[in-house]
């Protein structure tokens, strides 16, 4: 391909996401007021529990099957890999500026979460429609794109949320402790829920002993409650009801829809019995992309409302995010090629490509706001990356297009 094919190919989906998120930031302001805080909310909250995981279910139960399972082994990996990588460079960054004590879980998870999953889901489908695509047919590559997308999405929620949920939540535990002791009681409450130490295993190996002149059956009847009491901790600490939120279980039902052969043949198909089911499922998931981006810009006003970072500290994600990580996984990748992990697909190694160069997550603002440390910072953190962002994926699709084709 052309270099300036490749440029216009690559450059056409990111400016359809940019004007979109442009569009979002505009409803938003306050003369407008269409697209305000409440309404944000409550869209967000439409989106996430219906949209998404319908987008995720359809694409995946029409796109999944046993063989492609093989093919799709190696992704949950390379967004370990992805994760892994940006702490690393995360936890220089954070030695090189200094990053105050309160910030610090914020940055790593900057570093470490890209978005997996809305921005993958508006590039790929733009990217397979593009007369310079080295895809092939455009309504096979839209569908298995964004099938990987969705995957993406499922898998990148999974790790943002035992992760970097977790990772922040220690930070924000160890600035509070390190911060000096208030007698206002009212300060104090707000934080009381990620204050507790660490769950510790060691803690409760001694209690399903039996004490002294207690049955044995009550004694069994103790240690299965100190079981049960312990586990409850466990998922709250863990956050396991966030862990599997709906995108998650749509995971889950696509899986189990595409593979087994039953269940496909009546919902998937054009003579299939149910195939209504799967008809709407897929018209209500084709809403989400056009929303979720409205969101992301309208949740980017933010950013212009408060006050700033250290500019050490902005300049450093931007750097990990936009030049050190992509560059790591072309290595990743190409080796995963070499040693035979991945098989030769331009589009599969396309999307592996695209997971190292995506903007943070957007979920990082709903953590910080959880445990109410580096709110604001968060919103500057995001408003710049993102904008750098039409930038940087416009040259970093270029380049993957050219080095699949």
């Amino acid at each position: 391909m052309e270099l300036w094919t490749l440029f216009v190919t690559a450059s056409v989906p990111v400016l359809e996401s940019f004007l979109i998120t442009a569009l979002g930031s505009y409803l938003a302001l306050d003369r407008v007021n269409l697209l305000g805080p409440d309404c944000r909310k409550y869209l967000n909250t439409i989106v996430f529990y219906v949209n998404t995981p319908a987008l995720i279910a359809a694409n995946l139960a029409e796109t999944i099957t046993y063989d492609s399972l093989v093919k799709l082994w190696f992704m949950p990996v390379n967004i370990l890999l992805t994760f892994i990588v940006g702490s690393i460079f995360g936890w220089i960054l954070m030695k090189l500026t200094r990053t105050p004590p309160h910030l610090r879980g914020l940055v790593l998870g900057c570093c470490a979460a890209g978005n997996l999953g809305n921005l993958l889901l508006i590039i790929i489908p733009a990217v397979c429609e593009e007369s310079g695509s080295p895809f092939g047919d455009a309504d096979t590559c839209d569908t298995t794109g964004t099938t990987y997308a969705s995957l993406s999405m499922a898998i990148g929620a999974i790790y943002l949320w035992t992760y970097v949920y977790n990772i922040v939540r220690i930070s924000s535990k160890m600035s509070i402790q390190d911060s000096p002791q208030t007698t206002d009681s009212s300060s104090t409450s707000s934080h009381i829920s990620y204050t507790e130490p660490l769950l510790s295993i060691e803690d409760n190996v001694d209690q399903c002993e039996p004490p002294r002149n207690v049955s044995e059956g009550d004694a069994k009847m103790t240690c299965l409650g100190k079981t049960k009491e312990w586990m409850v901790m466990v998922n709250e600490k863990l956050n396991l009801k966030t862990v599997f939120s709906p995108s998650t279980i749509a995971v889950i039902i696509g899986f189990a829809v595409g593979i087994i052969s039953p269940i496909r043949n009546l919902l998937i198909g054009d003579d299939a019995p149910l195939v209504v089911i799967d008809d709407t499922t897929s018209l209500l998931g084709d809403a989400a992309i056009p929303l979720l981006t409205l969101i992301i810009g309208g949740n980017l006003v933010k950013g212009l409302r408060v006050g700033g970072i250290q500019k050490s500290i902005l300049i450093g994600i931007i750097i990990v995010k936009y030049v050190a990580a992509p560059l790591t996984g072309i290595l990743i990748v190409k080796g995963a090629v070499k040693f035979g992990f991945v098989s030769n697909d331009p589009l599969y190694l396309f999307v592996l490509l695209l997971q190292f160069a995506v903007p943070p997550a957007m979920n990082l603002g709903t953590i910080t706001q959880l445990f109410g440390q580096g709110e604001s910072e968060c919103s500057v953190i995001m408003l710049w990356t993102y904008i750098f962002a039409s930038l940087s994926l416009t040259f970093w699709c270029a380049f993957f297009l050219w080095l699949v084709a």
